[in-house]
């Protein structure tokens, strides 16, 4: 007989029978479900907004050749424009530009409005009438104004007329706002001025930093890139449009599927917490199954039962967890912008949208977690045979094929899968392999349980004291729905000590990085953020030479491409002695000591190293000053700042090679006495446009270094406390279960004479036993999940190695909770289970 019969009857009685089990099951998928869309939905919103920004910038352009950020000569552009391919060629001035009063930048192009209503109209500033009556009708050439997109002029709370007053080296530079840009979207701050106007105005006489192209009819623009590319000067590159987005996706693609990941590790978690409540459900209704069959339910009529009760569980979770999801990810957007904080997406709020492909997925994902969970509990209820399951004490021989020997075989085989898999390399730059190492291991982990447990609680020594020994007793010889208990806490609490390990190592070696990279007492910039502000040769002989200074270095930071697919690489021009660059930069390697007649020597970050497959001692060639010039790699250092690399260069060799004698930064070594805070105030007087540097002292940059850190693991934090609470949801469940379906062995003892309050203490004995069991092996498995994550799973995702760092505090902290949760929830479900009739519990074995 099939049980669609009793299946709803059956299913809601449960369900409000015992409805805080109910509720843990929903929350614990939709918790799941909510992170991943959230992340998902975010994620989602960024790049498209982000990609709206690259279509807009571009316009028709068919083609972009793009240079490096210091621009290449523009001669290049006459001969572009006469290819025959061409059908029209705009050249463009690109600068970031600082704002004065705000740490953000704005972006400015410099446009030739006559090659520019051909190839990118957007960019073509419309006069505001007013403007143009005050004016003229000349100001798209006027040197002295700038037209700003609808989103740049919410953003500076700008209109028509007003002043808009931008950093140049040092200087200010006003600029009139003449009208507006057709440059639509949330995320297009941008600000069009006349290329010539600024060549000049910004300091970028004779460069440019892009042409766009407009193919004529019939060419095709991947032909063409490859065609033109012998044409160009080194660090110069075609790129499409779908180039363009594909870089910018680059960026955040590792942090964004890490992060996919870590949501998903929740709906993991909730997927053994619903395994741990329907299986000690089943355990607890072993009795009324073996009845259903009884009465002519089929084998597949209980396994569909079952089944169903975790899909009810899955589909009202996922359902909550959608809802969860979306409101989380507009919160998000609103209030904390579209970067997770991971500062990938500066700038750049767009407005959440409901898509019907990702809810269905994570709304998939949510309900096949469910049922995956109820379907091991399904089919031993389904197995059970009705005589033997009608009786007392069955249910341990339900729990026996937990612990045979293929079970056992089973998570040694995945515990030695999971090593194999963690020595993979990464696919298509993704750590794959590590993330299914982390899988294997703890699958195996957790299927290693069983015998674990039955060792443990076997070995313990015995106690002569009675509750004592009725604990050891049941523990050892009834290990059955210990082991249930311990599947969730061991799930939850290794994923917590793994995801704590791996941000502390982070953290910890982040912060000892910043200690040796920054060894002055005092630290200058031009600017905290943009390319426009610069320290000339005057400033810099200024600030050398101002009274308290004992010793002064100077930093160039910019960017040059080694790959067009890839985003740019840093290049950082700063004094290196090639005898010792340790000195200056933290090593990964031995250094190696230049000899007479080698290549200018240059130091590669880890990402160069990974990316590119550099090594120590290889002749490689690097796109400066519009050539390829040789260079032999003299080392590796580790830089936890760019993820996509970043080379060191001693400052006088890049001054000898590209005669650019412009800085971005200083560190400075006062004389004796002389007090960081009198410095900076004569340096504001010494230095012209002295009040608009940045200072800063070391402890300064470290705060908010680790603020930045901090801020771009909010996610892992957040993740990490739902992974908590969960486990501490999961631990509660499953021993108030465990405590209902031993309702008949608790008023065997209450006949015996055990008292109410010694079977609570036992109790609570039993779960703080099974919780600690739980947490030892949880942190075992979790250290062995945190090297996974930060020697495979980093390493291959952002390029950085990091020593392992042990958090203990925390750990202890998240093992007391655990355990004490465990003993109070063992304590409190007692009382529930004693209230039943000491003769009602033990009369169905009458």
């Amino acid at each position: 007989m099939p049980a669609g019969r009793f299946g709803a009857a059956f299913l809601i009685g449960e369900m409000r029978g015992h409805p805080l089990r109910t509720l843990i099951g929903i929350v614990a998928i939709a918790a799941g479900v909510a992170m991943g869309y959230a992340v998902q939905l975010i994620n989602r919103a960024a790049l498209t907004e982000l990609s709206a920004t690259v279509n807009a910038l571009m316009g028709n352009a068919d083609i972009e050749l793009r240079g490096p950020r210091a621009g290449f000569d523009e001669a290049l552009y006459p001969h572009i424009a006469r290819l025959p391919e061409v059908a029209a060629a705009s050249p463009v001035v690109e600068v970031d530009a600082r704002i004065a009063g705000r740490d953000t930048s704005l972006k400015l192009l410099g446009v030739d409005v006559f090659r520019a209503q051909y190839v990118t109209p957007n960019l073509v500033g419309r006069v505001d009438r007013e403007e143009q009556a005050k004016h003229g009708g000349l100001d798209l050439l006027d040197p002295d104004t700038v037209f700003l997109s609808p989103a740049a002029l919410t953003w500076l709370a700008l209109k028509p007329g007003d002043s808009l007053t931008v950093q140049v080296g040092l200087a200010p530079v006003a600029l009139r706002v003449a009208g507006v840009l057709p440059a639509s979207g949330e995320a297009v701050r941008v600000g069009v001025m006349d290329i010539g106007a600024a060549q000049w105005r910004l300091q970028r006489l004779g460069t440019l930093q892009r042409i766009d192209i407009k193919l004529k009819a019939g060419v095709d623009a991947d032909a063409f890139a490859r065609s033109v590319a012998p044409l160009l000067p080194a660090g110069v590159a075609a790129v499409t449009p779908r180039d363009s987005a594909h870089r910018t996706s680059m960026l955040s693609r590792a942090y964004r599927a890490n992060l996919n990941v870590l949501a998903l590790v929740a709906l993991f978690t909730g997927a053994f917490l619903v395994f741990t409540m329907q299986a000690l459900a089943a355990l607890r209704r072993r009795a009324q199954f073996a009845l259903l069959r009884a009465i002519g339910v089929t084998r597949r009529g209980v396994l569909r039962l079952v089944v169903s009760e975790g899909a009810v569980l899955g589909v009202l979770g996922a359902a909550a967890g959608l809802a969860i999801g979306f409101a989380l990810a507009a919160a998000v957007l609103r209030y904390a912008g579209g970067d997770l904080g991971g500062g990938y997406f500066e700038g750049v709020q767009p407005r959440v949208h409901f898509d019907a492909m990702p809810a269905a997925i994570f709304f998939a994902l949510g309900v096949a977690a469910s049922m995956l969970g109820s379907l091991a509990p399904a089919l031993e209820a389904a197995r059970a045979r009705p005589a033997q399951a009608l009786k007392a004490g069955d249910e341990e021989v339900s729990t026996a094929r937990l612990r045979t020997k293929r079970t056992l075989a089973g998570a040694l085989a995945a515990l030695c899968a999971g090593l194999v898999s963690a020595l993979l390399p990464p696919v298509a730059g993704l750590p794959v392999f590590g993330y299914l190492a982390i899988a294997l291991l703890l699958l195996g982990g957790v299927l290693a349980m069983p015998a674990v447990a039955r060792l443990v609680f076997a070995t313990l020594p015995r106690s002569r004291h009675a509750l004592p020994q009725l604990v050891l007793s049941q523990l050892a010889n009834a290990p059955g729905r210990a082991t249930i208990g311990l599947a969730g806490i061991v799930a939850s609490f290794s994923l917590m000590t793994a995801m704590a390990i791996m941000v502390s190592s982070f953290r910890v070696a982040v912060d000892d990085w910043l200690q040796l990279l920054l060894p002055a007492p005092l630290y200058l910039r031009a600017s905290p953020g943009g390319d426009s502000a610069f320290l000339s040769p005057g400033d810099q002989a200024a600030i050398a030479g101002t009274p308290g200074v004992a010793r002064a270095e100077f930093l160039r930071a910019t960017q040059i491409s080694l790959d067009p697919s890839l985003p740019p690489v840093s290049l950082l021009a700063r004094p290196i002695d090639p005898r010792n660059p340790a000195a200056r930069l933290p090593l990964t390697t031995a250094p190696l000591v230049p000899r007479d007649g080698d290549a200018p020597p240059v130091w590669i970050s880890e990402a160069v190293a990974d990316l590119y497959g550099m090594r120590p001692g290889q002749r490689i060639a690097l796109p400066l000053a519009g050539q390829r010039l040789p260079f032999t790699v003299a080392g590796i250092w580790r830089d936890y700042a760019r993820q996509f690399g970043a080379i060191a260069i001693d400052a006088s060799e890049y001054r000898r090679l590209t005669r650019d004698t412009r800085v971005t930064d200083a560190a400075l070594w006062l004389a004796s006495g002389v007090a960081p805070a009198q410095a900076i105030a004569r340096l504001r007087n010494s230095v012209p446009g002295g009040e608009r540097l940045e200072f800063a002292q070391p402890g300064e940059i470290r705060a908010a270094s680790l603020k930045i850190f901090d801020r771009s693991f909010a996610v892992t934090y957040l993740l990490e406390a739902v992974a908590v609470i969960i486990g501490l949801f999961g631990i509660g469940a499953s021993f108030g279960a465990q405590a209902l379906a031993r309702t008949r062995e608790f008023g065997m003892l209450r006949h015996l004479g055990v008292m109410r309050r010694q079977i609570g203490i036992m109790l609570a004995m039993e779960g703080a036993l099974v919780a600690l069991l739980g947490v030892m092996a949880g942190l075992t498995l979790g250290l062995s999940l945190a090297m996974v994550l930060v020697h495979v799973v980093n390493p291959q995702s952002f390029h950085w190695t990091m020593s392992l760092h042990m958090p203990w505090g925390l750990l202890a902290a998240l093992a007391s909770a655990v355990v004490v949760a465990a003993a109070l929830t063992a304590l409190m479900s007692s009382r529930v289970a004693m209230s039943v009739d000491a003769v009602r519990a033990v009369r169905d074995d009458w």
